[in-house]
């Protein structure tokens, strides 16, 4: 029971760091990240574009990492939506 307590203590006490807030007292607002996605979706597709051509391996693999960046991207725009409201 003691140990509970003084883990619920401990959980209060500690401090919280908040990446979303972080980010929007530095001015950073759910649109730019917005933005940043759909431009790293189009900088994936030219990549895939124009590495069809070429024969080296891994040529297509610049593409499918920046793809990578959009989901992330789109998931900060939300948190930081919701740290606007």
């Amino acid at each position: 029971m003691e140990m509970k307590a003084n883990l619920k203590n401990a959980k209060k006490r500690a401090p919280q760091w908040d990446p979303m807030k972080v980010l929007h007292e530095k001015g950073v607002r759910s649109q730019h990240a917005y933005i940043a996605a759909i431009v790293a979706i189009g900088v994936s597709f030219l990549s895939w574009v124009f590495s069809r051509g070429k024969d080296e391996e891994g040529s297509g693999r610049w593409g499918l990492f920046i793809g990578e960046w959009a989901p992330t991207l789109l998931l900060v725009g939300l948190g930081l939506k919701h740290e606007e409201k």
